[in-house]
């Protein structure tokens, strides 16, 4: 079984407050497990696809004249 992270956990782990990984659960835009009536648990997995989704990669461009060419 993959770890599971506190909210206060992911928030260590995206460099963020507790409310940002809150409002990830609430608008459900992040996986995690509930654990009884309040708790809720983020699988690690699920924090790295989220951060993974996020990632923009670089494109190579080339100037001419002063101004982008793509």
């Amino acid at each position: 079984m993959e770890k599971l992270l506190t909210v206060k956990e992911a928030a260590a782990r995206l460099g963020t407050t507790e409310r940002f990984p809150r409002r990830l659960i609430a608008e459900r835009r992040i996986r995690y497990v509930k654990l009884g009536g309040s708790h809720v648990r983020i699988p690690e997995s699920a924090l790295a696809e989220f951060v993974a989704s996020g990632v923009v990669e670089p494109v190579t461009v080339s100037w001419s004249g002063g101004k982008v060419v793509a």
